[in-house]
């Protein structure tokens, strides 16, 4: 008899849940057209902006009806912004800090120069007051923007030469984008920005000498070797933070609480996903580089390391002088991070450090 109750009353919950989702047919389904910054089935960014953009349409059973178009397709990967912005189409996949020439603030909503690792920029987003910061930001433009991605502490780079002091830097042409760019602008590199469906071409041909990408996972795919054998570990440009689902701000007020949610979880969904893919594949993949591929891992010197750190509070001083949303975004960050900073040293560092000793593990 209990059993009988307890099937009966499972049956009417899910019956509940199945009314949860509006039945909408085909034709009066909401339509949205995401813009990516990434090339269609790109390992690793690509395929997870693709991967968001089926998920929401299949999280909302057909009610918001997802038109996808990767770098190129509709638009060029750095205008995207301006598209969604004019509501041309309703979002874009992006990492935020291409948009620096928009408000150097963006930077702060994909990663900064020794700034915070994906877990603590996780925190500040969700529960530290940044999405907050991010939503006043972006609104200034018409956008609204969630998180949507990560890919944790990236790679210092690939170099045709090795960097074995500050002085090595001067007069490379490198890709970087961001604050990170401009620190390596003061160190006498001249930066490029470019899409990922460009670097190749133009570290093969010459016209730059050096590029930073991703890391292990993405990058093998990228063929950075040919033209550059010596690979850097975790670099100071982009130690961790997240990518960016940018919404039209007008079309994504005028979604039902619903739709907004379906949206939401989705992000959520796939901002983890991603970063727990990218942890799963580096150590794999950075072994293939080495093994298959030749390639020499090295990591920054201390004098390196301070070098750029040098660049670094010159950079901050300046952005902050943009404006007093710069100023109030990178005071709110700075606080944070020395906040977190402290607690991850105190637990997590302290951990991995002695537990890789006593291991034996090493880079």
């Amino acid at each position: 008899m209990e059993r009988r109750k307890f099937l009966k009353g499972a049956a009417l919950g899910a019956g509940a849940a199945a009314l949860a989702t509006p039945a909408v047919s085909a034709s009066h389904a909401k339509e949205m057209t995401i813009v990516s910054t990434w090339p269609r089935d790109f390992p690793g960014l690509g395929i997870s902006a693709q991967r968001l953009a089926a998920r929401i349409e299949e999280l909302s059973n057909g009610a918001i009806k997802v038109n996808y178009f990767a770098a190129g397709e509709r638009v060029g990967a750095f205008d995207s912004f301006d598209e969604v912005a004019s509501g041309n189409s309703q979002a874009y996949i992006a990492a935020d800090y291409y948009w620096v020439g928009k408000h150097p603030a963006f930077a702060y909503f994909t990663s900064v120069p020794f700034g915070m690792t994906t877990v603590e920029w996780n925190a500040w987003i969700k529960f530290g007051g940044g999405q907050a910061l991010w939503d006043e930001v972006s609104g200034e433009f018409g956008l609204k923007a969630l998180a949507c991605g990560a890919t944790g502490t990236q790679a210092g780079g690939w170099f045709n030469k090795e960097i074995e002091s500050p002085e090595d830097l001067k007069g490379l042409k490198m890709r970087i984008p961001g604050l990170g760019g401009n620190v390596m602008s003061k160190l006498g590199v001249s930066t490029v920005s470019l899409p990922g469906g460009q670097i190749y071409e133009n570290l093969v041909s010459g016209a730059i000498d050096a590029t930073e990408w991703v890391g292990p996972y993405n990058d093998y795919f990228m063929k950075f070797y040919e033209a550059a054998k010596y690979y850097y570990t975790g670099g100071m440009h982009e130690p961790g933070g997240g990518l960016a689902f940018g919404m039209n701000k007008s079309w994504y007020e005028g979604l039902s609480d619903w739709e907004k949610a379906v949206i939401e979880a989705a992000c959520n969904e796939e901002h983890a996903a991603q970063f727990e893919e990218t942890v799963a594949l580096n150590g794999e993949y950075l072994t293939k580089l080495v093994d298959e591929q030749g390639v020499q891992v090295r990591a920054f010197n201390d004098d390196v390391w301070d070098a750029m750190g040098e660049a670094a509070a010159e950079v901050f001083e300046e952005t902050r002088a943009h404006s007093d949303l710069a100023t109030k975004v990178d005071d709110d960050f700075q606080a944070k991070l020395r906040e977190y900073g402290s607690a991850m040293a105190a637990f997590e560092v302290t951990y991995v450090n002695q537990r890789n000793r006593v291991l034996g593990i090493t880079e």
